[in-house]
This record gives structure tokens, sequence and C-alpha cells, in this order.
């Protein structure tokens, strides 16, 4: 049974923490090759498992140093059909994963010993390339498309989805839909370039409001993701729509997609730099209450974050 799926607890006033790059921090920072970066292929192993644990278990533990609660999503980012031929994997063993992922995250999340709530969730990536929209979806295809998964999850314990490097809103309204079909609260994170608008150019302000306005405000909330703080922080303002957003996933490289994608070097910023940019962000935007990082950062940004941001603690 899940905990929180009827009653999100980061849609109150408590502070959250998620965690930070899993990919790039695994197989830059640790030498653990990730096949087809779908980090679900790594509970297929031990050794892949153990690493797995050894990288949540840092966040979860810092979580609770902090008297914060916890967004642990399981690895089921790449867990669906449009990578099953790269992955070589049938629909069955895709249904297995998503439900193995959960398992994995649930027994994390029963040996974390927070009193602060550890929200279960499960990630849910775009269907092509996250930061270059191959084809364009629309709403109907990608409601269809992922129904699928959404429903494998919905049979297992998560509290929550969240569509992590989404890049069309039309996209993100099928997903929204879906969620919504099979009784999953849903987020969703949207990829911005250094101009802050979406890949395919639309604002970000835009974008929220078309899939609020074509999902009756469907969405528990939105995220910014993969894009360094300078890069989205100009156009994150006091105005209404803004405020729907309530968590960020930041890379610590200012490099633009295209660069990163080139790039053979880990670009993981200033660490310190990257939490005191974090910190001005909080206390511009109160309603930010989910804080993790994306592509380039691991659990050194994700602490300088959490001291950056939670200066005070919380009354119990």
């Amino acid at each position: 049974m899940s905990r929180f799926r009827n009653a999100l607890p980061q849609l109150g006033e408590g502070r959250f923490l998620t965690d930070a790059g899993l990919e790039t921090d695994l197989i830059f920072n640790r030498n653990i090759p990730i096949r087809e970066f779908a980090a679900h292929t790594l509970l297929g192993a031990p050794e892949g498992r153990a690493a797995l644990e050894i990288y949540f278990n840092g966040f979860l533990q810092l979580a609770r140093a902090m008297d914060a609660g916890f967004v642990l999503d399981a690895v089921t980012w790449k867990a669906q059909r449009c990578w099953a031929d790269d992955l070589g994997a049938s629909i069955a063993d895709l249904r297995d994963a998503n439900r193995q992922a959960v398992a994995f995250a649930a027994g994390l999340r029963e040996r974390a010993d927070n009193p602060r709530p550890v929200v279960l969730g499960a990630l849910i990536g775009p269907r092509g390339d996250a930061y270059r929209p191959e084809t364009r979806i629309t709403a109907n295809q990608a409601r269809d498309y992922f129904d699928e998964q959404l429903g494998w999850l919905a049979e297992t314990e998560v509290d929550m989805v969240t569509g992590l490097t989404f890049n069309q809103a039309a996209e993100a309204v099928g997903f929204v839909r879906a969620a919504q079909g099979q009784g999953l609260p849903a987020v969703v994170s949207f990829t911005v370039e250094t101009d802050g608008a979406l890949p395919d150019g639309q604002f970000l302000a835009e974008a929220i409001g078309q899939v609020d306005d074509e999902t009756g405000a469907g969405a528990a909330y939105f995220m910014v993701n993969c894009a360094h703080p300078d890069h989205f922080s100009p156009v994150l303002t006091a105005e209404a729509w803004a405020k729907r957003i309530r968590g960020v996933r930041a890379n610590a490289s200012r490099r633009s997609h295209a660069e990163l994608d080139e790039a053979s070097d880990l670009d993981a910023g200033d660490p310190d730099e990257f939490g005191q940019l974090h910190g001005l962000l909080g206390q511009r935007l109160p309603h930010l209450k989910v804080w993790g990082a994306c592509c380039g950062a691991d659990l050194r940004h994700v602490t300088r974050i959490a001291e950056a941001v939670f200066e005070r603690p919380q009354t119990h």
C-alpha cells in the first residue's frame, strides 16, 4: 500500500530533498558503467544494487541530518517501451524492471529511519531524447503511450510519478492525463535551455499554463531540471504560474545541452557556488520545497544546497 498517494506531504509547508545526477555520478565519479544510461539495469547484479544503495543512502542520511523529508525516486526513467530494442528487453522484462525498482526503493525507505516523510516516487523519462525532441508528440499519443508504464506502477506502492526531463508541453499533458487515469499524483519537471525556455522554444510560463489548462491543473506541481541555476533563475518570477513550481533539479555545469552531449569529461562546476545560488533562489521563491540536482551534480552539491536553503530548523 502507498503511504502518501492521497496526500503528498511536499504540498504542505515542510522541506524536502531529493537526489542528484545518479547516472553521471556513478559513471564518472565511481567508474560504474550503466548500460544505455538506464539505471534500472544495475538492479540485475549484486554490485549494481550495492552501488545504488550506497548512492541513495548518502542522500537519505543527509535528509535526516538536515531534518528534512525526502523524495526517493525509483530508477524507472528508461524502463519503458521506446527503449526496449536498445536494451534488448521484452515488454515483460520492462514491467518486471519497474516492479523491481520500486521494491528496491521501498526497501531503502524502510531502512532510512527518518522521522520526516520519505515519499516513494518513480521517474518517467520522455519518449525520446531528453535534450532534443526528435518528433512532435500529441497529448493523445502521449497519454496512450505512458498509460502502459504508469499502469505497471499503479500496481506498486509508489506514492507519485515524476515526468523528468520532459521537453514538450503536449507530451506532458498526455503524461498527466495518463497518471490521472491511473490514480497517480503526477509531477512534471521540464528541461530548459540556457535561456530558460523549453528546447522547442516555448516559454516555461506558457508550457506550465498549457499543461494546467488542458488537464484541469492535474499536475500536483511542476519542477525545473537539466539546466544551471543561471539559466532558469531569471525567468522564475513571483507571478502565479511560477508558484506552481515547487522543486528544482539543476545541472552543475553552465554548459549548454549541445556542449554537454559532445563533452567527454564531467563538468561538476563549483559546489559551493552552486549551493549559494540555490540559497538565493530559495530566499526569493519560498514556495520551492523540493531541492535536488541533475547532471554533473552529486552529494556534495545537494549538501551545499541544503546548507544554504535550510538555514533555520523546522518546528516539530
